[in-house]
C-alpha cells in the first residue's frame, strides 16, 4: 500500500519521494504537515495529490487577509421555519484540508484552526463537534513574499508535526517533467490507492512498533539540547518529543520494520523540530537557521547502538 501511494504521486510530483514519505509519515503519526518553500515547486500540488491518493474527503481553504473564522469553521444561520439557529459546517470538516498560502490570513483567523488540529474537534456555540479521521491539514507557505502576510505564531508552528521543503528537482527529473507535461497528467486525475479505513488500520499499527529506551532517551537528549543551548531563545516543547517520537515510529513503519533504529530518528529530527525553536537575534545575524541549529544539536548529541533484527 505505501509503494502504490509513493508511486501514485510520484506521477506528478517527480523525484521527491523523499519529502512524501515525510508526508506520509505525518498521515500514519496522526500529525498535521507545513510546506514552506519558493514558488513553482509544486507546494499545492503535492497536497492536492495527497488528497486525490486517498479515498476520503478534501477541502480547500484558499487564506486571503478578509478571510474570517466563520469562513473555515461553519456558521450558525437562523432557520425562520423552525425558528432556531442551524449550524453550517465549514471546509474544516474534511479529512484532508489543504491550507493555502495559510500565512496571508489575519492571526485571528490563523488561530481558529489550533482546536481542530490539537483536538480534532471544533467548538461552536457552545456544542463541540468531533472531526473524522483520519484527519490532517497540510498548510503552504512563501518564505520570500512578505508584504500582505503574517508570520505563524510559536503556538500555531507548534500544531505541525514536521515542516518540509519541496525543494528543485534534480537534473535528470526536471527533464521528466516536460513527459508530464506532454501527457496532461493532473494531481486532479489520480485514482484513489488508499482509503481512510486502510489508514486508520496502519495508524493502529504504528503504535506496536517497538521504541527502546535508549532511543527514548535519545530523543530527550535531543529535545533537552535546544532548551540549553545559548544560541537558542526557546527550546523544544514536551509536544515536540511527542511529535518526533511518534514520526519515528512511523518512518520505520514505512521502511518495514516493526521497530525504531537510530536512523529514523535521525532522518526527521531537522523537518519535527526546526520550526519549534527560536534563536536569538545575533544568532540570525550569524547567518544561523533554525535548521542549520537542530543539525548541529543531532550532531554533537551521541546517537546509542541498537542492533537490527
Amino acid at each position: 500500500m505505501i509503494k502504490k501511494f509513493l508511486g501514485n504521486i510520484d506521477r506528478v510530483i517527480i523525484g521527491k519521494q523523499e519529502v512524501v514519505s515525510k508526508v506520509l509519515v505525518a498521515l500514519l503519526a496522526e500529525g498535521h504537515v507545513l510546506i514552506e518553500d519558493v514558488p513553482g515547486v509544486g507546494k499545492t500540488t503535492l497536497a492536492k495529490a495527497v488528497a486525490k491518493s486517498i479515498d476520503c474527503s478534501f477541502s480547500r481553504i484558499q487564506f486571503t487577509p478578509d478571510l474570517l473564522p466563520s469562513d473555515i469553521l461553519g456558521v450558525s444561520i437562523y432557520n425562520q421555519k423552525d425558528s432556531d439557529f442551524v449550524y453550517k459546517k465549514g471546509p474544516i470538516y474534511a479529512h484532508v484540508v489543504l491550507a493555502d498560502e495559510i500565512n496571508r490570513a489575519s492571526p485571528k483567523t490563523q488561530s481558529s484552526l489550533l482546536e481542530a488540529m490539537e483536538e480534532r474537534q471544533v467548538t461552536m456555540d457552545g456544542n463541540t463537534y468531533k472531526l473524522e479521521e483520519p484527519f490532517i491539514v497540510m498548510a503552504t507557505q512563501n518564505p520570500i513574499e512578505y508584504e500582505g502576510t503574517f508570520p505563524l505564531p510559536e503556538a500555531q508552528l507548534d500544531r505541525f508535526m514536521v515542516k518540509i521543503k519541496v525543494g528543485y528537482p534534480d537534473e535528470a527529473n526536471e527533464l521528466r517533467i516536460f513527459d508530464k507535461v506532454d501527457q496532461q497528467i493532473y494531481a486532479e486525475d489520480l485514482i484513489p490507492v488508499l482509503t481512510a479505513a486502510e489508514i486508520n488500520t496502519m495508524r493502529a499499527e504504528v503504535l506496536k512498533v517497538h521504541m527502546s529506551q535508549e532511543l527514548e532517551a535519545y530523543i530527550f537528549s535531543i529535545i533537552r539540547a535546544t532548551r540549553e543551548n545559548d544560541d537558542i531563545l526557546l527550546g523544544c516543547s514536551p509536544r515536540a518529543a511527542i511529535s518526533l517520537y511518534k514520526a519515528s515510529k512511523a518512518q520505520a513503519f514505512i521502511k518495514g520494520r516493526d521497530y525504531v533504529i537510530p536512523e529514523d530518528v535521525q532522518v526527521l529530527t531537522e523537518d519535527v523540530l526546526s520550526h519549534r525553536i527560536v534563536l536569538r537575534p545575533e544568532v540570525k545575524y550569524r547567518g544561523e537557521t533554525g535548521r542549520s541549529m537542530i543539525n548541529m544539536i543531532l550532531d554533537a548529541t551521541r546517537a546509542p547502538k541498537i542492533r537490527q533484527k
